[in-house]
């Protein structure tokens, strides 16, 4: 799936050392996906990494633009149940 970054999503992949690749495949082929509980045009992406000890990554990108465009990526360390 194309997908493009905010300049916010792109500054915080670079500080929280996540990589482009793992963002990606969580837009692409996320373990699952939540609607977002403020703003029904967002969908948070989950999906566990394994160069990272199986952490969860938590992508959360814009569904109705066109590509997709991700907002923000955080390593989501409540998410455990994937």
């Amino acid at each position: 799936m194309e997908y493009a970054l905010t300049e916010h999503a792109r500054k915080r992949c670079i500080k929280r050392k996540i990589r482009l690749e793992w963002v990606a495949a969580a837009v692409a082929h996320p373990s699952r996906t939540e609607n977002d509980e403020d703003d029904s045009t967002l969908v948070h992406a989950l999906l566990a990494i394994p160069e990272r000890n199986f952490r969860v990554l938590r992508v959360i990108y814009n569904e109705t633009a066109d590509p997709v465009v991700v907002v923000t990526a955080y390593f989501d360390d409540g998410a455990t149940d994937l």
